[in-house]
């Protein structure tokens, strides 16, 4: 007698905390893995943060092979998955914007997605995913770095709003999301932003927050156009990554913009290697 598998299966959640739980042994990569679970510990210590989520594990014969979540409206974001757990996400998953991950997994989850849901994907930014475990320091331009608190809470939402804008292409700004990010980073612990001073000054952001189980994701790092190539986003950058090393972090990891080799190199000169690169793509309509 003939026995079959029983297929793959994807199974929803509404517990963060089972979803980490679960899907735990597929993403023991942290840094190749650190935007999922940097979300997904966020929606287990602070979930008023977004207003709603989506968690979905795709299970074969009970062993978790597939993660992903998604906080409305932002895109899908991939964990690791085989080849035939992203079909199967793909078929599961409906109406979504777009989808964030790093390659190939991201790519092949959105080849299917084309395929069964008659889209057609459009690059937004191609990512560079870069962690680090000791820094190399920079030279130190004038000027010294300082914690930001709730009396800066203007300068930084407009801050927040341009790095959206210049860094990730996000011409249509959500002002109340932005703020609650900003809140959220000021008041939250294991989150911060940290400002580079000239003179009282504040020249340069750089933010830390959405920590993995041993690590910490930097970012938004933000230096206004006219403070730029002087050294202060090194200096921050450095500056804020060794502190989370210090308060016993084992990485920090960071995202840059491909197309930038700016950053990219900054980032290596300071400490940082690329482990990953990683595509936002939005889906439009393939008859458009």
């Amino acid at each position: 007698m003939q026995h079959t598998m029983p297929p793959v299966e994807v199974v929803q959640l509404a517990d963060p905390v089972e979803f980490l739980e679960r899907a735990r042994p597929i993403l023991a990569d942290e840094a190749r893995h650190n935007l999922i679970l940097g979300i997904a510990g966020t929606l287990r210590d602070n979930p008023s943060l977004y207003a709603e989520h989506l968690l979905w594990l795709v299970v074969d014969d009970g062993e978790v092979v597939g993660a992903a979540l998604r906080t409305p409206p932002y895109n899908l974001v991939l964990g690791a998955g085989s080849d035939e757990a992203l079909d199967a996400l793909a078929r599961a998953v409906a109406e979504i914007p777009g989808a964030v991950g790093v390659v190939p997994e991201v790519d092949v989850f959105v080849a299917a997605y084309e395929r069964l849901h008659g889209v057609r994907r459009e690059p937004r930014v191609e990512q560079g995913v870069y962690a680090l475990d000791a820094v190399v320091p920079p030279a130190t331009p004038p000027g010294t770095a300082r914690a930001a608190t709730a009396a800066d809470r203007p300068l930084l939402v407009r801050w927040w709003g341009a790095f959206g804008r210049e860094a990730l292409g996000a011409l249509e700004q959500d002002e109340e999301q932005n703020a609650r990010s900003v809140d959220h980073r000021l008041t939250t612990p294991g989150n911060g932003i940290v400002l580079w001073e000239v003179d009282t000054d504040p020249v340069s952001l750089v933010s830390y927050g959405s920590p993995t189980p041993s690590g910490v994701r930097i970012g938004p790092v933000y230096t206004p156009s006219e403070h730029r190539g002087r050294g202060y986003a090194s200096a921050l950058t450095a500056h804020v990554s060794a502190e989370q090393l210090a308060a016993g972090r084992d990485f920090c990891f960071l995202y840059t913009d491909l197309a930038n080799p700016t950053s990219n190199k900054i980032y290596v000169a300071i400490g940082y290697h690329r482990v990953a690169e990683a595509v936002q793509y939005a889906f439009v309509d393939a008859a458009g």
